[in-house]
């Protein structure tokens, strides 16, 4: 169903209108069409509504249309039937059948009363097709054929190409700016082919299946021997009644192949003995002699090869056959994933994989009102108790504020919502517990335990019907302690976020029936790094770097494999994600493997970063390729640091005028429910918190594990903090946005002063005509951003920008400033140095509330204009205002429009040089200063 299309059309029946077929309005009412990725199983449908789509973008089309689409499999029949008479349905009879996917819509009939359960249902279009085949998660980047096809499809025919080569594009950043890889790469693409994006590398692959008719031995092994390499495979295996004389392994393993230097070298297998390392014969292949494979060419068979020994006196020992298969191959062969590669002897922690987030749900809990609870009767009087509901979910635990009591029962109303993140597979439990914290000490009245995975679901605003729940344990006076009412929901029109705002990677919500068809494919070719540090000591004092780099994008994460001892990684691998939003931005980390080195360590210890980059998808020309290296920078206590560059090649393959690409930028960044019931920005802060622990306790259980170092990094987890050195980034992103205003004004003031006469002169000439026409002042405003914007494309950015420095300040930030911004909550330093952090931010926040005070000022001083503060400073503006009022009613308004500008813009020898009287005037009016203690 994934690459099928449901496309409905509403129409007006004329025939219908008012006035029979001599209705004019026009007939087509708009348009939806959805993808199979968005239908829901039975069961797990809701009723969404669609914008209807436009023709044209001059089209008075538009409103909404309601839909509940589900499928569900059931047997198809086949029939026969003869043309003359089709026999009744009820006299079929069934042959054997098959199963089938169907796919229901249903659109609600148009009427004034909500439908309810049991009345006539609305008409059902079925259709029925074939299945899809099903696809392995794992093997989803290695198959790009998959995606070529789905993007031939949302292209039909547009070609990929993309303009010139990109140039690089310098900028005042030294040694800290991305550049452009010059190579075989190029900007344009005729034909997208699997790893078109990063260089093949050769591989020699062989294929260890399992041997027969060996000699009697136990745990035998395979030894594989070239030129540069030697690889020991794992311990053989058996099946059920087998006999160690025919053991299996079923393994893959990935050597390092260089043509030149191996075309006299040979090949050698081995078998031996396990325990005694006895050698049980043998296999030689002349190297010059093995196939090539190219994908998409089928997998190479595997063939029995007898064992050879190597000298007579192993002859009564050596026999029997081994079955293998080699050949040669790149990184795009299907085997390479899970090969044991040369270059990394701890395979489990060292393999290239590919990662899930887990799906994350919104738990509403609404804390209504609770009744015949057991309080304590020894209250002081006219003392209120104060009941309180704790809930918790996993490691999240929330509090309501004190209940209000009812004045003619018993009962506690709070009527408050409690948000919680829950993750599936929705395994928790939701535990309420309702406290009396009239005392010192809290006494438990009763609690709650509700399966996160019996609480309903829903993905709108729809209302849910609130429950009663008794309360077990906590009283004393017998079982029953009490109830509870609560509404529980688990909110499916959200999106969970577990990254900041600001650079999401994706804002779909949660329910899958939501989601909106892709607009294109992102590919990020991980090419190698350059110049990486030394990150940890070997034996003898020897730098070394295992180095492996990330890639996080929506809920999907990829790992490169590790390549050990090396400060010059080559990875090139390829990967693709479906883009649902070009507004997003892809996360690339690279980190120093520490924990292949576990097993031999006494304690484990966490991956160390190396460096990261961010690239904003919507910076990307459609269908370009870019192939760029970024510097990996670090800032660490002692400042920043290069860690080393990292090559990568980005294509976002995109039509460039797709409909559904350009309508994006016009429809809301978030869900729907964001805005019906929105969260607030401290709450939702801390479920990005939660969210990330849930992340990060969900990958690090993979093998091999993405560490929650790893993962907070990616997810900037602690981007909240405070930092100087930020919040200076911020006031000159403040500064620099102004920066057109203080520049309007400067010239502004240059032409006022006739600095330049003669272009005072035309700026007198333009006010004038604009003034006898203002008609064409808007459109004039219009065309000059046009000819603004046509100005700056040639000044436009040329590659995906990286991290900035400048923009960070991390370049000049004070040594003490980085200590601060490394400290923990609560800070573990001295206290003379929080002291003297203290007061430089009580000084910092003097000045700030310094400015807060003066725009306080002028907003009071403009209120004192009409309130009477000043009974004189009131008359007199209210005098002028007369003045003016009979002035502007008596002198034609262009003609008052030309005597401010030119007075406005009068020469410098009949201004003078002290304030003018309307300035005097509103300094003197009076604020509420004077009123503050």
């Amino acid at each position: 169903m994934e690459v099928e299309e449901l496309e409905i059309e509403v129409f007006n029946d004329k025939r219908m209108g008012n006035g029979g077929g001599s209705s004019r309005k026009n007939h087509f009412l708009g348009r939806v069409k959805l993808y199979g990725s968005q239908f829901a199983k039975r069961g797990e449908e809701g009723l969404v509504y669609f914008p209807l789509e436009k023709k044209s973008v001059f089209s008075w089309i538009r409103g909404e249309i309601g839909l509940r689409i589900y499928y569900y499999d059931e047997e198809v029949v086949e029939e026969t039937k003869t043309p003359e008479e089709p026999p009744p349905q009820a006299d079929v009879k069934k042959p054997p059948v098959e199963e089938s996917r169907v796919q229901s819509l249903e659109i609600p009939v148009a009427q004034m009363e909500v439908v309810r359960e049991g009345s006539q249902s609305p008409p059902i279009v079925i259709i029925e097709e074939s299945p899809p085949p099903p696809v392995s998660l794992q093997t989803e980047h290695h198959v790009p054929e998959e995606v070529q096809s789905e993007m031939r499809r949302m292209v039909q025919g547009v070609k990929m190409g993309g303009g010139e080569r990109v140039r690089l594009w310098r900028r005042p950043n030294g040694d800290y700016s991305p550049k452009v890889i010059r190579g075989r790469f190029t900007s344009e693409s005729e034909k997208m082919t699997a790893y078109d994006l990063v260089e093949p590398m050769q591989y020699l692959f062989v294929r260890i299946v399992k041997a027969r008719r060996l000699s009697p031995t136990e745990s035998p092994c395979v030894k594989i021997r070239t030129a540069g390499h030697f690889l020991r495979s794992k311990p053989a295996t058996l099946r059920p009644g087998e006999s160690w004389e025919n053991p299996e392994w079923h393994q893959v393993f990935a050597l390092g192949y260089n043509k030149s230097d191996s075309a006299s070298a040979t090949l050698e297998i081995s078998v031996w003995n396990g325990t005694s390392e006895q050698f049980l014969g043998g296999v030689c292949f002349d190297l010059s002699d093995v196939p090539v494979r190219d994908p998409p060419d089928s997998p190479l068979a595997p063939q029995w090869y007898r064992l050879e020994g190597a000298d007579d006196q192993n002859s009564g020992i050596v026999s029997g056959d081994i079955q293998l298969s080699v050949w040669i191959g790149t990184q795009a062969d299907d085997a390479f994933p899970e090969s044991w590669s040369s270059d990394a002897p701890y395979v489990a922690h060292t393999r290239s994989k590919v990662y899930q987030s887990p799906k994350l749900w919104y738990l509403r809990v609404t804390v209504m009102e609770a009744q015949d609870l057991h309080i304590a009767s020894n209250l002081p009087p006219l003392t209120a108790p104060e009941v309180r509901v704790k809930a918790q979910l996993g490691f999240q635990s929330v509090r309501t504020r004190r209940g209000s009591m009812s004045s003619h029962s018993s009962s506690f109303f709070w009527h408050e919502d409690l948000v919680f993140v829950a993750g599936e597979a929705l395994e928790d439990h939701l535990i309420l517990l309702v406290e009396d914290r009239t005392a010192k000490d809290a006494l438990l009245l009763g609690h709650v335990v509700v399966p996160v995975s019996a609480i309903e679901q829903r993905i709108d605003e729809r209302h849910v019907a609130s429950k009663w729940f008794p309360l077990d344990g906590g009283c004393v006076g017998g079982p029953y302690c009490g109830r509870i009412n609560l509404r529980l929901c688990l909110e499916g029109g959200y999106h969970v976020l577990d990254e900041a705002a600001q650079v999401c990677s994706d804002f779909r919500p949660t329910a899958k029936q939501l989601w909106k068809p892709a607009v294109g494919v992102l590919e990020l070719g991980i090419l190698g790094a350059r110049g990486l540090l030394p990150m940890k000591t070997k034996g003898g004092g020897k730098g070394s770097t295992d180095a492996y780099c990330v890639a996080k994008y929506g809920k999907k994460w990829v790992r490169t494999r590790t390549i050990t001892d090396s400060f010059d990684p080559r990875w090139n691998e390829q990967y693709t994600w479906q883009v649902y939003d070009p507004c997003t931005v892809l996360t690339i980390g690279v980190f120093d493997n520490l924990r292949m080195f576990a097993p031999d360590m006494p304690e484990e210890k966490p991956d160390y970063r190396i460096g990261k980059v961010r690239i904003r998808v919507s910076t990307l020309e459609s269908n370009k390729v870019y192939t760029n290296s970024y510097p990996l920078l670090v800032l660490q206590r002692t400042g920043l640091k290069k860690m080393g560059e990292i090559e990568l090649a980005i294509r976002f393959a995109c039509p460039s005028m797709l409909p559904e690409t350009c309508a994006i930028y016009g429809q809301p960044l978030l869900p729907r429910m964001h805005y019906l019931r929105p969260l607030g920005v401290a709450q939702q802060e801390a479920l990005r918190g939660a969210a990330t622990k849930i992340v990060a306790a969900w990958l690090v259980r993979s093998e091999p594990p993405l560490g929650p170092e790893v993962v907070r990094y990616m997810l900037d987890a602690d981007s909240h903090t405070w930092s100087m050195r930020k919040s200076k980034a911020n006031w000159f992103r403040i500064v620099a946005v102004l920066a057109w205003a203080v520049g309007l004004a400067k010239w502004l003031d240059d032409i006022r002063r006739w600095k330049n006469p003669i272009t005072t002169v035309l700026v007198h000439v333009l006010y004038l005509v604009l003034v006898w026409y203002p008609d064409l002042i808007v459109p004039t405003g219009f065309l000059y951003i046009f000819l603004i914007g046509l100005w700056y494309y040639r000044f436009r950015p040329k590659i995906p920008a990286g991290m900035d420095i400048r923009l960070s300040q991390a370049e000049t930030v004070d040594p003490d400033e980085l200590d601060e911004e490394f400290d923990t909550i609560p800070s573990s330093k001295p206290p003379e140095i929080i002291r003297a952090r203290y007061d430089r931010l009580r000084m910092l926040a003097a000045r700030v509330q310094t400015v807060l005070g003066d725009f306080a000022t002028q907003g009071e001083r403009v209120q004192a204009l009409v309130s009477w503060r000043d009974p004189r400073a009131t008359k007199l503006f209210i005098g002028v205002c007369l003045i003016v009022t009979v002035v502007l009613y008596a002198v034609p308004p262009k003609m008052v429009a030309v005597a401010i500008g030119f007075y406005f813009l009068r020469h410098p020898m009949f201004r003078d040089p002290m304030p003018p009287a309307s300035l005097n005037f509103f300094r003197r009016l009076p604020s509420l200063s004077d009123r503050l203690m």
